[in-house]
């Protein structure tokens, strides 16, 4: 994990789309966030700690999706052969909360998540605001063509945090709600059913869709299933 200091930061964009804005102020106390995406082998194990149904009969990952990575072999779920270190996609946000709760983290908050991508210094993308290129984002690519979580380096945020800019899209534990980001509105109750945040674009984003302040409007993101271009990464 990288460390995230306490501070204020400024959440949104006066210039972007309407869900962004307005731009705001957010004070947030320290915490960490994963270097890296949770991977599809990362993920496997823990379908064979857990099931791929909670206790409250919540599906956990959509394994019978055409684009899941992970599948049974026999009585054990592995990643397909050449993805184990691809993002993991086609987990729904309830397995995205309970993995990290099962690895004692938990899902960063919208406004945790942006602050980790972006810094205090307004940058359009995690690495600055040099328009994206391949050594530093894996954007407008192919459906399902994801890339392994750490071959982006030259695009980590200011905290070292890798591939905050596509990829996949990442679930945040936030509702999706208009700004300004209050975290104590009911945007944080952390039982399934509202529609969740999801931020930093995915591998068939274009480069407007990974910026830092992105956050996925037109995005099919039913928070009851997985998707194919959308993952998560853990805090603490």
């Amino acid at each position: 994990m990288v460390s995230v200091p306490a501070g204020t930061f400024t959440m949104g964009s006066h210039e972007g789309p309407t869900d962004e804005r307005p731009a705001h102020q957010v004070n947030l106390a320290a915490f960490s966030i994963d270097r890296l995406a949770v991977t599809n082998a990362q993920f496997a194990e823990f379908l064979n700690a857990v099931g791929s149904r909670n206790k409250q009969g919540e599906r956990l990952y959509d394994f019978d999706d055409a684009d899941a990575r992970i599948h049974q072999q026999g009585s054990r779920w592995s990643a397909d052969q050449g993805y184990a270190n691809h993002p993991v996609v086609e987990a729904t946000w309830s397995g995205a909360r309970n993995y990290c709760a099962w690895r004692g983290k938990r899902l960063p908050n919208e406004a945790e998540w942006e602050k980790a991508a972006r810094g205090t210094d307004g940058r359009k993308y995690p690495w600055g605001d040099m328009p994206p290129d391949r050594t530093r984002a894996h954007f407008s690519a192919r459906f399902n063509e994801t890339a392994p979580v750490e071959e982006f380096p030259a695009g980590s945020s200011p905290y070292g945090a890798v591939g905050m800019a596509g990829n996949t899209w990442e679930w945040v534990s936030s509702a999706y709600r208009p700004y300004p980001f209050d975290a104590h509105d009911g945007r944080e109750d952390l039982q399934s059913g509202p529609v969740r945040g999801t931020r930093g674009g995915g591998h068939d984003s274009s480069a407007d869709e990974i910026t830092t302040t992105q956050r996925g409007r037109y995005l099919s993101r039913n928070p009851a299933a997985g998707h194919h271009n959308i993952g998560f990464r853990c805090a603490r």
